[in-house]
């Protein structure tokens, strides 16, 4: 009991690692608990187990927040590229994969030993499995009661990120310490995760299961929690519902008895590839099939799904009429339809929501009211789009707080 560290991480993850071993390499005496038998499993399953550990464009506008200027100063502090000449200074081969998104050529776990290995520039102490029983403040030194001891410290930095995947140790241990000292909580819930649909007007794409293809997508709107959203991803039809890029960052931005839109010829048009109007009003697909004009900008199966569904599977586009035609174009370019819900925590890969970051400095990750209490990572009410930004919000996070602790 004699030892007062200078920090101790509650959480030995993305965030709470780098956090450690910047820290540590700052001569400060640093301790990490986690109750996990193995460390990082998010980050060994994460791109694959390539782990997309950060995205070369990553600035405050792909993140949400309830105040989405909090992200700016840690992120123009840590931007992706201090954390890409680190891993460069590991000789860890990457390479980029789809709009700046950055993956490991080998491995996650490459990622993983570089954390530990710069904890271990720091003489930081881990231990693990280690359960946290207590945390509470005494003197203006913090007294963290666990199943192995009780250890004492200037600081307590809570990185024990968010609710998804419950089966490798997932927790919601930072929000109860952010309300046990009557901090306020954004409600969580999953984010970056597949939609369900139990609609009827769904019931025709069912058969269409494992069918990709890029979409512009739409969800939210200006009145709404996080705001609303466009993305040009693909999609990808499952037995369940929809998944695939698109609806993973729709999802982010979607709420419950809302409709997302999708125009399934969007993205194409987007790349330049064709314009919508002259698809539809070419004079040379006067004697072509309805469904085979369609399956010239998507697979030939939901080609013809949407030519059944409005009656004209096996029509000759000379034969359709004006105003079915429009009705089509309608169908296609802004379908839309009411999920069901998503499908929660074990599917999401963040959380959306979590400690209010009006309580907190986006300088240094402090508790206003509270000196010495830290929050990091996942925990705090940042989300980023899919892409590496989850993580790059986890090293900039974790770096601000090494600078202060």
């Amino acid at each position: 009991m004699s030892k007062v560290w200078d920090a101790i991480v509650i959480g030995g993850g993305a965030a709470g690692l780098f956090c450690a071993g910047v820290a540590g390499q700052l001569d400060k005496t640093v301790l990490v608990l986690d109750h996990a038998d193995v460390l990082c499993e998010k980050i060994r399953i994460s791109g694959g187990g390539r782990c997309n550990f950060t995205n070369l464009h990553s600035s405050p506008s792909n993140f949400l927040s309830l105040n989405p200027h909090f992200v700016k100063s840690a992120l123009a502090r840590y931007p992706s590229r201090e954390f890409i000449k680190l891993v460069q200074s590991y000789r860890i081969a990457y390479h980029e994969k789809h709009q700046g998104q950055l993956f490991c050529d080998d491995s996650a776990k490459q990622i993983i030993e570089m954390l530990l290995s710069e904890c271990a520039k720091g003489n930081v102490d881990i231990r693990h499995p280690v359960t946290v029983e207590s945390i509470s403040q005494e003197d203006g030194v913090w007294i963290v009661k666990t199943s192995t001891g009780t250890e004492r410290s200037k600081s307590i930095v809570m990185a024990t990120g968010g609710l998804p995947v419950p089966a490798i140790g997932a927790t919601a241990y930072s929000l109860d310490i952010a309300k046990q000292f009557g901090l306020k909580v954004v409600d969580p819930r999953p984010a970056l995760v597949p939609l369900s649909f139990t609609s009827g007007e769904f019931d025709h794409l069912m058969a269409l299961s494992g069918l990709s293809l890029p979409v512009r997508i739409a969800a939210g709107s200006k009145g709404m929690r996080y705001g609303a959203c466009r993305f040009n991803e693909d999609l990808l039809l499952t037995h369940k519902g929809l998944s695939g890029p698109a609806v993973l960052q729709a999802s982010s931005y979607w709420v419950e008895g809302e409709a997302i839109h999708i125009d399934w010829l969007g993205a194409v048009e987007a790349n330049g590839r064709f314009s919508c109007d002259e698809l539809f009003n070419h004079e040379d697909n006067r004697l072509k099939l309805t469904e085979n004009i369609l399956a010239s900008v998507m697979p030939l199966r939901l080609a013809k799904a949407f030519a059944e569904q409005k009656n004209l599977l096996g029509k000759k586009w000379a034969e359709v009429s004006k105003k079915d035609r429009q009705a089509l174009k309608e169908l296609i370019t802004n379908w839309s339809v009411k999920p069901a819900g998503t499908l929660g925590w074990k599917k999401a890969e963040v959380m959306l929501g979590g400690v209010d970051t009006k309580e907190l400095d986006g300088q240094t990750m402090m508790a206003r009211n509270h000196p010495g209490l830290y929050f990091i990572g996942e925990c705090v009410d940042v989300t980023g789009h899919l892409g590496g930004h989850n993580f790059q919000w986890a090293w900039a996070s974790g770096f601000a707080c090494a600078q202060a602790i």
